[in-house]
C-alpha cells in the first residue's frame, strides 16, 4: 500500500526536492518511514534541533533560489521551527515547512504534544497554511505549498496528523464535485514596467549629476545589468548587506556596504549623491539614506508592497530587478565625465586606510585585533567562496573587511537578524555546493547557543563533500559585545559582566574530539599562517581567535547623541572603561590622522 507519508514524499520529488532538513519524532513516523523508503529519492538531512533545519532550509533557498523544506514533529519540534521560518519570511525566500500533529481522533482533546498549529503557524505561513485530514488533500496540499513559496517568495506550512501520514493515498482525487484537481509546475515570469513608466524612470537618471545605486538581495544574479546601467549612468554602488555579493567589490566605484554596519564611503556617497536608484533592496535603516526631498530617486522591487516603504521615491517600478534594468537601459544616456566616479574612488580609497588602520590598532593583552582577522582573511578568500555570517560584532568587521569577488556568495539572517545561523547555513551551502570552500562567521555567543551542537551535524556529513573545507570562525571575545557596544553607544549604559560576559569555551579543542582540525589564535603574529592551515585543510576547521572585546564598534559617523550616550556609559561604571575608550580614541583618530609608520599589524 502507498501511504499519505510515500506520496508526500513522491509529491515533492516531482516538484525536485531532492533534499529534507529535519528531526525526527513520533508525530512524524508514517513520513520519516516514507523517506526511508524513498531510498536515495531524497536526502534526509538530521540536525540536531528543529530550529537549525528551518535555517538550513532558509539558506538552501538563498544559495539555490529553489525551495527549502524543513520537517519536524508535532508540538515542540513544531515549535522549534517557528524562528529559522522566520528568518525566510523576513528574507523572502521560498520555504515549506512540513509539520506533525496528534492523531485526528484526539485533536481538542489535550492530549500530549496536542499544540493549535494553525493559530501557531498562521503569521509566519500565513500565505499558505493547511491541515491535510483526508488523503484527497495532499496532492493540492504539496502543490499548493510549493508554487505559493515559489511564486511569492515566502512560507508556506503543511500539517499533517500523524493518523492520516499512513493511510492509503489517494494519488488522484475522485472526478467528483467537491474533488480538487491539482498539477505541478511553476515557471517564474518575466515581469517588467510598462514602456511609459520605464522612460520616466529613464527621464529622471539621466537629469541627475551625481546617480548613485543601492543594490540588495533582490539584484544577486543581475550584475551584468547593474554594471551595465552604473557605467551609462556614471554611477557610483553601494550595497545592503544581504546584497554584499550582488555586486563585485573589485570596481573602483562599488563602495561596500550601507548602514551601521557599512563603510564611510557609501554613507558619504548616499548623502552627496543627488540621483538615488534603488534596485532590489528593502534596506531599512533610513537614517542613512538621503534627506527627504533632497533627491530624485527611482525604485525598483519585484514586490510592489516593498515599493516606497524605506523613502519616498518618485517613480516606483514593479519588475525583476535583471530585467528591468536591461529595459532601462536603451533609455538612459551615458554622462560625460563630471569627475563624480573620481570623487567615489578616492572616498574608496580613503575608506581603505580608515579601516586599515583601525585593522592595526593594537589590541587589548593577549587577543587579538578582530578586524585584522578579517583583513587577514580578506586577502586569502578563495575563488568561488561561500561566506555566512552571525548577528554580531563578527559581521560588522566581515562587512566591512570582505570584498567580494565574482562568483563569491553571501549571506546571513538579514531581516530578522537573528542569532545562531551562521553554521547551519554554512551546511546548507556545503549541502547545496559540495565543491565549493564555505566559511562560518561567528560570535561566541552564537557559537554557544547553537554552533557547537551543529558541529557534530557536520561530523556526521562531511565526507560525503567533494571539497571537504567548512571553516568555522569564532570570534572569542568572552562577550556578547554587539549588545555590549550597543548598549553603550545607543542607551549610555555602562557594561553588565552579568548578563554580557561569556564564559571561554575551548572551541579548537572541542572540534578536534569531533576529528576536525582545531586551531587556536591568541596572537596576531600567528593568525596568517592558521588561516594558510585552515584553508589548506583536508577536512573541517575550527578557528578559535581570541578577539580584543574592547576593540570600537563605531558607525561610519558618529552622531552627538552617540557620543554622549557613550561618554554617559563610562561615567556611569562601565567595568571596561579604560581599555575600551583607549581602543575607542584610537579607532576615531584612525579616522582623521595619516597612517602611522611601522605600526605592528594588529598586535
Amino acid at each position: 500500500m502507498t501511504s499519505v507519508g510515500d506520496f508526500l514524499i513522491e509529491r515533492l520529488r516531482a516538484w525536485g526536492v531532492r533534499r529534507i532538513f529535519g528531526y525526527p519524532g513520533d508525530g512524524i513516523n508514517g513520513i520519516i518511514a516514507a523517506i526511508a523508503r524513498a531510498g536515495d529519492g531524497v536526502d534526509f538531512i538530521q540536525v540536531r534541533h528543529e530550529e537549525m533545519a528551518a535555517f538550513m532550509a532558509t539558506a538552501h533557498a538563498k544559495f539555490t533560489g529553489d525551495v527549502g523544506v524543513a520537517l519536524a514533529t508535532s508540538g515542540p519540534g513544531a515549535i522549534h521551527l517557528l524562528n529559522g521560518l522566520y528568518d525566510a519570511k523576513a528574507d523572502h525566500v521560498p520555504v515549506v515547512a512540513i509539520v506533525g500533529q496528534s492523531a485526528t481522533s484526539s485533536i481538542g482533546g489535550e492530549y500530549q504534544q496536542e499544540v493549535d498549529l494553525a493559530s501557531l503557524f498562521k503569521d509566519v505561513a500565513s500565505a499558505y497554511l493547511v491541515t491535510v485530514t483526508n488523503p484527497a488533500q495532499m496532492r493540492h496540499a504539496v502543490d499548493r505549498a510549493v508554487r505559493i513559496a515559489l511564486a511569492e517568495r515566502t512560507v508556506t506550512a503543511i500539517v499533517v496528523p500523524k493518523d492520516v501520514q499512513e493511510e492509503k493515498a489517494v494519488p488522484n482525487p475522485p472526478h467528483v464535485h467537491g474533488a480538487i484537481q491539482s498539477g505541478l509546475g511553476y515557471a517564474a515570469p518575466r515581469t517588467i514596467p510598462f514602456d511609459d513608466d520605464l522612460r520616466a524612470a529613464a527621464d529622471i537618471l539621466n537629469a541627475g549629476k551625481r546617480v548613485a545605486l543601492l543594490v540588495g538581495a533582490g539584484a544577486i544574479g543581475a550584475e551584468d545589468a547593474v554594471v551595465a546601467v552604473a557605467d551609462r549612468l556614471g554611477a557610483g554602488c553601494a550595497k545592503a548587506l544581504l546584497g554584499k555579493s550582488a555586486v563585485s567589490d573589485d570596481h573602483p566605484w562599488v563602495t561596500g556596504t550601507l548602514g551601521l554596519l557599512g563603510t564611510r564611503a557609501s554613507s558619504d556617497m548616499i548623502s552627496d549623491c543627488d540621483t538615488l536608484l534603488m534596485v532590489g533592496t528593502n534596506f531599512p535603516y533610513s537614517e542613512f539614506l538621503p534627506k527627504q526631498g533632497s533627491v530624485k530617486a527611482v525604485q525598483i522591487d519585484i514586490d510592489a508592497r516593498r515599493l516606497g516603504l524605506r523613502f519616498p521615491v518618485d517613480l516606483n517600478l514593479v519588475g525583476d530587478s535583471g530585467e528591468t534594468l536591461r529595459a532601462l537601459l536603451p533609455l538612459l544616456e551615458r554622462k560625460p565625465d563630471s569627475g563624480w566616479r573620481e570623487r567615489i574612488a578616492r572616498s574608496r580609497a580613503d575608506e581603505a586606510r580608515v579601516t586599515g588602520t583601525r585593522a592595526e590598532i593594537a589590541p587589548t593583552a593577549g587577543t587579538v585585533n578582530p578586524e585584522y582577522a578579517m583583513m587577514v582573511l580578506d586577502a586569502r578568500l578563495p575563488d568561488r567562496a561561500i561566506v555566512t555570517c552571525d548577528a554580531g560584532t563578527t559581521t560588522n568587521f566581515a562587512a566591512r573587511h570582505l570584498h567580494m569577488r565574482a562568483g563569491m556568495k553571501f549571506s546571513l539572517s538579514g531581516g530578522l537578524a537573528t542569532m545562531g545561523s551562521a553554521v547551519p547555513y554554512a551546511i546548507a551551502a556545503k549541502f547545496a555546493f559540495p565543491d565549493r570552500p564555505v566559511l562560518a562567521l561567528t560570535g561566541d555567543g552564537a557559537m554557544q547557543m547553537n554552533g557547537m551542537a551543529e558541529l557534530v551535524t557536520i561530523a556526521r556529513y562531511w565526507k560525503r563533500w567533494a571539497d571537504p573545507r567548512l571553516i568555522v570562525m569564532v570570534s572569542n571575545n568572552r562577550d556578547l559585545n554587539q549588545v555590549t557596544w550597543e548598549l553603550r553607544i545607543e542607551t549610555g549604559a555602562p557594561d553588565f559582566p552579568g548578563a554580557q560576559h561569556l564564559p571561554d569555551v575551548p572551541y579548537a579543542a572541542f572540534a578536534e574530539l569531533l576529528g576536525f582540525r582545531g586551531i587556536r589564535v591568541e596572537r596576531a603574529d600567528d593568525l596568517p599562517a592558521a588561516w594558510d592551515r585552515a584553508l589548506a585543510s583536508d577536512r573541517p576547521v575550527v578557528l578559535d581567535v581570541l578577539t580584543d572585546p574592547n576593540h570600537a564598534m563605531l558607525p561610519p559617523h558618529i552622531s552627538l547623541e552617540q557620543a554622549k550616550q557613550f561618554t554617559s556609559a563610562f561615567a556611569h561604571g562601565d567595568p571596561e572603561t579604560v581599555p575600551a575608550l583607549a581602543q575607542s580614541i584610537k579607532s576615531v583618530l584612525a579616522s582623521v590622522l595619516p597612517k602611522p609608520a611601522g605600526d605592528e599589524p594588529g598586535r
